[in-house]
């Protein structure tokens, strides 16, 4: 009777060892992971170029260099004016730059592992493509 229990536990275990792992994800280092809730694959990139909203920063950093640099020259009158007229050029140069700083965004689409659909957007692809395997950590794709 036991060397039946016996037998019946070895095959039983034999045919274990015979089975395959259900699905999972393999990166690109070769490294499965069944259970990886951060990764996907890059379904999607559009690329956008936007300006940055003028939050007056420049301009008002450039009022205060006009200024100073406007104040080293003359004396009296001349150097409140050169100050006044420092102030408003540095002021308007400013303002120009801030507004000409257009940067492009990537709205990048995966389809995670787990069947959502994530879109991240950041300045730098980075090297992910469309079909890329990533995982997606503090609101940006990297390579997997």
């Amino acid at each position: 009777m036991n060397i039946r229990i016996l037998s019946a536990a070895l095959l039983a275990l034999g045919l274990s060892a015979c089975s395959t792992s259900g699905g999972g994800y393999t990166s690109n280092s070769g490294y499965r992971s069944t259970n990886c809730y951060d990764c996907g694959v890059v379904q999607n990139i559009q690329s956008y170029s936007g300006e940055r909203r003028n939050t007056g920063g420049g301009a008002v950093a450039g009022v205060i260099i006009g200024g100073v640099l406007g104040n080293q020259i003359g004396k009296g009158d001349g150097k409140t004016a050169a100050t006044v007229a420092g102030a408003v050029a540095g002021g308007i140069v400013g303002n120009n730059i801030e507004k000409n700083n257009d940067q492009t965004w990537y709205d990048i689409s995966v389809r995670m592992n787990d069947g959502r659909q994530v879109t991240v957007t950041q300045r730098k692809l980075d090297g992910v493509r469309d079909g890329s395997n990533v995982v997606i950590r503090d609101g940006r794709a990297y390579l997997n």
